[in-house]
């Protein structure tokens, strides 16, 4: 498998990010803004991962993420975000990949020790295409214990690209983002029963 050469990004545009993110039910981070306006999020650099928590009555208000870009065209090449939803004692996973591959083949994330299941792309769009989902333990644990990691994609010409990620500091920045969403999750609205 080729690599591409990345390199990763501060995050200076909070509305582009925060846009990029979770957009469905329960399970995805809420960008409402506060009534009071549109705070920016609260942002911590935990070695080569971000912890994010937004200003907003959310499930899970605070995600982490890397953003590698390509050396060459300064181009995104890869947005992974993930959250932790307090009251499912679930976690979500996000991944951006561009445009230009193969939607049926969707993406593999990859670290020295675990490969996971083919995981589908939920939606494209002009900024790129979008696996959303929640995620199981072991893929977290893994992340946590790795020392290196990838996602795989197929281009639409068939050719299998890896982009390769840091896992520096990822479980320092997930103990601190599960930590902050239980601090600051509002509860997960259960759906009533059906009356009989």
């Amino acid at each position: 498998m080729q690599g591409v050469e990345v390199t990763m990004t501060k995050p200076v545009l909070f509305g582009a990010l925060a846009g990029l993110l979770f957009a469905s039910g329960a399970a995805f981070a809420q960008q409402a803004a506060p009534a009071g306006g549109n705070a920016p999020p609260d942002l911590k650099p935990v070695q080569d991962w971000f912890v994010r928590c937004f200003p907003a009555d959310s499930p899970n208000p605070c995600d982490m993420f890397q953003e590698l870009d390509s050396q060459t065209t300064k181009q995104r090449v890869l947005l992974l975000s993930m959250a932790y939803i307090p009251g499912l004692d679930r976690h979500v996973l996000q991944i951006v990949v561009p445009l230009d591959i193969s939607i049926p083949k969707g993406v593999t994330v990859q670290t020295d020790s675990y490969t996971s299941p083919v995981l589908k792309y939920r939606r494209c769009d002009r900024n790129g295409c979008y696996v959303e989902l929640a995620v199981d333990n072991a893929m977290v644990e893994s992340l946590t214990k790795a020392t290196s990691g990838k996602v795989n994609i197929v281009a639409d010409n068939g050719k299998t690209f890896a982009l390769n990620f840091s896992v520096k500091g990822f479980a320092a920045a997930h103990d601190d983002m599960v930590s902050q969403a239980r601090a600051k999750a509002k509860a997960v609205e259960k759906t009533p029963a059906a009356p009989k």
